[in-house]
């Protein structure tokens, strides 16, 4: 008999969408999901950049994900939902088509993401990961929310 405890590595993620595919990022980042509200407008920024929202008295930069990847846009819906993210006391809202649920991934099931995916850029990205018979895209946080 071995004391030998195996742990086995799980990433808890939550998966949204954007356009006809499904990406997630680590639950820990995530302060809250918000219905889309109104956002304002401010002049001179990334076009990526939609503006910034007043939420629970925090001044919050938003970020239409849409635009970040290139991905052409839509109306947004009752599904549309702004996921805020809080990075390195950092805290900003990206607008997503949908926020579908919260799962567990094994961290050996993360695999190198391909070099195009659905047209992203692989810098925004952490991996890939196959589950049943879903395939998710991991977001790289820091390169969607920090590099221009």
């Amino acid at each position: 008999m071995s004391s030998e405890t195996v742990t086995k590595q799980e990433l808890k993620v939550i998966v949204f969408q954007l356009k006809d595919e499904e990406y997630a990022i680590e639950v820990d980042y995530i302060q809250s999901i918000e219905r889309m509200q109104h956002v304002t407008r401010i002049p001179r920024t990334y076009p990526f950049v939609t503006g910034v929202m007043n939420l629970r008295g925090v001044i919050t930069p938003i970020i239409n994900l849409r635009k970040r990847f290139g991905i052409e846009e839509k109306e947004f819906d009752e599904a549309t939902r702004i996921l805020v993210i809080s990075k390195d006391q950092l805290e900003i809202g990206i607008i997503v088509d949908g926020a579908n649920d919260v799962i567990d991934i094994p961290v050996e099931k993360i695999e190198p993401a391909p070099e195009v995916i659905g047209g992203v850029e692989v810098k925004y990205l952490r991996g890939v990961v196959k589950l049943d018979k879903r395939l998710f895209t991991l977001l790289n946080l820091e390169k969607v929310i920090l590099e221009a």
